[in-house]
């Protein structure tokens, strides 16, 4: 019997710790579905975590559970379509009324501060908005502009006043807020674009403690601030520069494996992925080498190191201050002696342009047809700057050289099979049209297709920065 109490207990006990009973009510204007959802914010996914089901015109959720305080986000049936955020703190049990979108100035609450205060002070936010638009019409007009601009100014000090007013508040959202809140710039400073980079974070940093960790990962907020600071205070920048920004980030993040994990399973692959953006593989191409492979991804499989691996190597070859490799390959005469064969590096041009392309895709077509003309309009230049070396993407021989003569490229035409490397391997040659360009030490200062039109700009604008 003491056996049968003791287990007993234990398992009450269990129960007990599975969390405390809640009960989170909304009443939506216009809303219908059979049921919604209560998900969960990780990155720019979100994932359902409790549900209810439409009755007496309202959604009750409902039950025993551990709750990590947070936003979360209210979602409709088809577990995509999201209604709106919320906030969750201590509070077990409370009520929000809104319409369909829950619009911040429709929204009443009962029994959570943290909602109180996260929708009021949007809502306060939206009609500050609204009416500063109102108020920068009426400037327009030569009639209203002087009372129009004293009214502007006093709306901004007001609403800079609020804004200050929130900061030492302690609920949960206003904290996210804070701590992902941008820097503001001093109007001293002479790098105004640089010193921005340099203290993006400083906040986070400053706020991460007092702040639970999985709060902050399960918040949008953290997940808009990294995304707009990769992709787009650095999507112009150079791949030196947002290595650097990176491990910066690395460095302060530490041993935070939750973090480290949140922000690299994000970055990583858009880096690799991407074909737009110069000199991105070599940002792909560090963080394999100096973290996938390193060790500090403890949270990657054997599997996926694996293909870091495989695939740092294909690329790092190709990357943009890489040097290329010599191709020699046979020209449509297709000799098998090596001695007919043409290098690619040989070329008393200063630029060598290696133009992988195929006569059946029609974007190799039309980039093939606008180099032509910027060639042949440079062909009896002394001075042209360059010589492309194109490669027939193509194991139909006879079609190959049939479109050349059809087009007349009279710049080097090499293909087949006759060659001394892999080029595919060589320089990350994978899909068809591929622009690799090579300076004078046949360096690769350009891995991306360029448009015939750009061109030469492109090359004039890398020889002033070598100046420099």
């Amino acid at each position: 019997m003491k056996r049968i109490a003791s287990i007993l207990l234990t398992v009450l006990l269990g129960l007990n710790c599975m969390g405390q009973q809640y009960s989170f009510t909304f009443k939506l204007d216009g809303v219908t579905d059979t049921m919604l959802y209560i998900a969960q914010y990780y990155r720019d996914e979100i994932k359902p975590v409790d549900s209810a089901r439409l009755a007496s015109n309202q959604y009750v959720f409902k039950g025993k559970r551990t709750w990590d305080k947070g936003i979360y986000v209210l979602v409709k049936q088809d577990r995509k379509s999201q209604i709106g955020d919320f906030a969750i703190d201590n509070s077990r049990k409370f009520t929000i009324s809104g319409d369909a979108k829950l619009t911040p100035s429709t929204v009443k609450v009962q029994g959570c501060a943290s909602n109180q205060e996260m929708f009021g002070y949007l809502a306060t936010l939206q009609q500050g908005e609204k009416d500063i638009k109102e108020i920068r019409e009426r400037k327009k007009d030569p009639a209203t502009k002087e009372k129009a601009e004293a009214e502007e100014k006093a709306l901004i000090e007001r609403m800079q006043a609020y804004e200050a007013s929130t900061r030492n508040s302690s609920s949960i959202f206003m904290q996210l807020v804070n701590a992902c809140d941008n820097p503001i710039v001093p109007d001293s400073i002479e790098n105004p674009a640089y010193y921005y980079r340099q203290h993006y974070w400083d906040k986070l940093f400053e706020n991460k403690n007092s702040i639970n960790p999985s709060t902050l990962l399960h918040s949008p907020q953290l997940f808009k601030k990294m995304n707009y600071y990769f992709f787009g205070v650095l999507y112009h920048a150079d791949s030196d520069t947002i290595i650097k920004d990176l491990d910066r980030l690395m460095d302060r993040i530490g041993d935070d494996t939750a973090m480290a994990r949140f922000v690299m399973q994000f970055i990583e692959p858009r880096y690799y992925r991407s074909t737009r953006n110069v000199g991105w593989d070599a940002v792909w191409c560090h963080i394999a080498h100096d973290y996938m492979l390193t060790g500090r991804f403890p949270w990657a499989k054997e599997s996926e190191i694996y293909l870091a691996r495989k695939n740092y190597h294909r690329i790092v070859q190709s990357i943009i201050g890489a040097h290329g490799q010599e191709l020699w390959m046979a020209d449509t005469n297709q000799s098998e002696n090596p001695a007919d064969w043409i290098s690619s590096h040989r070329f008393p041009q200063k630029y060598v342009i290696l133009w992988f392309w195929d006569p059946d895709c029609h974007h190799c077509q039309e980039q093939s047809a606008a180099l032509k003309v910027l060639y042949d309009s440079l062909q009896n230049d002394p001075n042209r700057p360059f010589e492309i070396y194109a490669v027939g993407y193509e194991s139909d021989i006879p079609k190959w050289k049939k479109y050349i003569r059809e087009h007349d490229f009279r710049w080097v035409n090499v293909g087949g099979p006759n060659v001394n490397i892999d080029y595919q391997e060589a320089y990350n040659v994978h899909s068809a049209p591929t622009m690799i360009i090579l300076n004078e030490r046949r360096d690769i200062i350009m891995n991306k297709v360029l448009p015939a039109k750009n061109l030469l700009q492109f090359l004039e604008n890398y020889e002033k920065r070598q100046k420099k």
